[in-house]
């Protein structure tokens, strides 16, 4: 008998009462998933500039928007609360200048070591300012990453691939020097500034040729990487380091199951993570016991997302169900109807909107258990950015040379976005070391129709029997809801819709509204 009441206790159900009907959302406390560990975002490219020029004011106001956890004087979060900070560690194509070959001097970066073998600790000026402000505001996780090797160090002496090469741009006699390089870093900071880079992701998006003049970046095999990583984990492992590994960085979700490209280059959960593989990773030290990807053109149409990710989880499950997946990268690249692509951006709720389906979508089916946003801040008229940054009318970059664009290297104005409070629903309130617990809808509804209706997840604070719950309510009318078979002792829910940017509204007699074209965040604690 008291395991029954056990029972009834584990089970939470939620009715939605509409006027096309009753809904009824049921949380069994009793099926968990994944651990979740943190939502972040990258420093990449534009926080080089705004960090070092922009009046400190501004700064401080970024970084809390970013990273704070505190409440405002009219009881509101100050900020979404991210709990991992991206890092970029560049190829030196900004002391190339010109000669570099990329175009755009925003995506030009330094590096901390010269052909000489010098280290210069005092550059990335900008990109410290904001990595010691996101420490500041409790951000407790911390990656490094890298998309091309020194310029010294590659083939073509460039940062980015030259046409035809789809091998690593890397020389194979400086193999070895670039291990130690990162490492370097690694330990520099650590022993120095006291910033302990929990992980090191040395590739990114290797699939890709990264033979154009927009930015730095190499492509890769799958054998490249590998020989790659050994090398890398042995400098960490004999400098004494803990920073892990992270194997993985895909383009798109289906390079981690298919083999698919021209590079060898796919399958990565196979070849890193079966023991039969010539490539398995899994007896290197200091590698994450997970694999990365980006959720990058496999978000449209609906079926495509919802099919694409299931079978990621499959293949995760075929390989080793123990294995965990780490969403690292996404924004607005993909053509879709809804907000048409990545150009022209959008401060309001359809890309919030079609973002958060998006993380639902990674969350619930792929079991990420964590969730990145590409960049923080974009000055082009792109939906790249969480905060985006113009000359104060509304104008965006349209153009590498514009006067805008090199205006906005230091000072302009700060344009919130509905993407980054909706991204603040999930990252403020489902805090590491939750567990995300079971959700269904009951519904006739698919997952893909579900998609364009209402969705909800739900989260357990382990600690304190708090659960979090996320809807989100892609259609145009608001749904009332009543907690029934669920004693909270209070309730707390946020909003991001058109009239708020995750607000807290009031919850009186427990009676609760989700408003349409809406992301709410419910705070059940006991």
């Amino acid at each position: 008998m008291k395991n029954l009441v056990l029972l009834i206790v584990f089970i939470v159900c939620i009715s939605c009462t509409q006027k096309n009907g009753d809904v009824k959302i049921h949380v069994d406390e009793s099926k968990q998933f994944q651990i979740m560990q943190s939502f972040g975002a990258s420093d990449s490219w534009r926080i080089q500039f705004v960090g070092e020029n922009w009046p400190v004011e501004k700064r401080n106001r970024i970084a809390d928007l970013l990273f704070s956890m505190d409440i405002d004087k009219t009881g509101n979060p100050r900020g979404i609360g991210l709990s991992n900070w991206r890092f970029y560690l560049g190829a030196g194509s900004a002391e190339q200048g010109e000669a570099s070959d990329i175009q755009n001097v925003w995506r030009r970066s330094e590096c901390f070591l010269d052909k000489h073998g010098q280290y210069d600790w005092s550059k990335y000026k900008g990109q410290r300012w904001f990595l010691k402000a996101a420490k500041s505001r409790g951000v407790g996780e911390f990656t490094a990453y890298t998309i091309s090797p020194p310029v010294f160090y590659t083939k073509n002496g460039l940062a980015h691939a030259s046409k035809g090469d789809l091998s690593f741009n890397l020389k194979d006699e400086y193999y070895d020097d670039y291990a130690r390089y990162l490492v370097d870093v690694l330990d520099y900071f650590d022993k120095n500034e006291q910033v302990h880079f929990n992980y090191i992701s040395p590739f990114n998006e290797p699939q890709w040729a990264w033979d154009k003049n927009n930015q730095e970046g190499t492509p890769a095999t799958n054998e490249e990487l590998y020989n790659y990583m050994r090398l890398l984990s042995e400098e960490l492992y004999s400098r004494g380091l803990s920073t892990k590994i992270l194997p993985g960085e895909a383009g798109q979700l289906d390079y981690l199951f298919e083999k698919k490209g021209d590079n060898n280059n796919g399958d990565q959960i196979n070849a890193f993570w079966n023991p039969s593989s010539p490539f398995y990773v899994g007896g290197f030290k200091n590698m994450e016991y997970a694999i990365t990807s980006h959720s990058y053109f496999t978000t449209w149409p609906i079926k495509t997302q919802v099919e694409t990710r299931e079978r990621l989880a499959q293949r995760i499950n075929e390989i080793d169900p123990k294995l965990r997946y780490m969403q690292t990268e996404f924004c607005i690249l993909e053509k879709n109807p809804e907000i048409t692509g990545g150009w022209r951006r959008d401060l309001d709720m359809p890309t919030a909107l079609y973002v958060a389906r998006v993380i639902h979508s990674d969350l619930t089916i792929a079991n990420a258990c964590s969730w990145e946003w590409w960049t923080a801040l974009s000055q082009f008229d792109f939906k790249d950015g969480l905060i985006h940054l113009d000359d104060g009318i509304g104008n965006g970059v349209k153009s590498d040379t514009s006067q805008l664009n090199h205006d906005l290297m230091y000072d302009g104005q700060i344009q919130e976005t509905k993407l980054l409070w909706a991204l603040g629903n999930f990252s403020r309130f489902v805090r590491p070391g939750m567990v995300r617990i079971d959700a269904q809808i009951e519904s006739d509804l698919s997952l893909e129709q579900q998609a364009t209706d209402m969705q909800v997840s739900a989260y357990k604070d382990l600690a304190s029997g708090d659960i979090t719950l996320v809807l989100i309510n892609h259609t145009e009318q608001e749904k009332a809801i009543s907690l029934d078979g669920f004693k909270a002792k209070t309730i707390d829910m946020y909003v991001t819709d058109n009239a708020h940017s995750l607000n807290k509204v009031d919850v009186k007699n427990n009676e609760l509204v989700v408003s349409e074209r809406s992301v709410s965040t419910l705070v059940l604690k006991r």
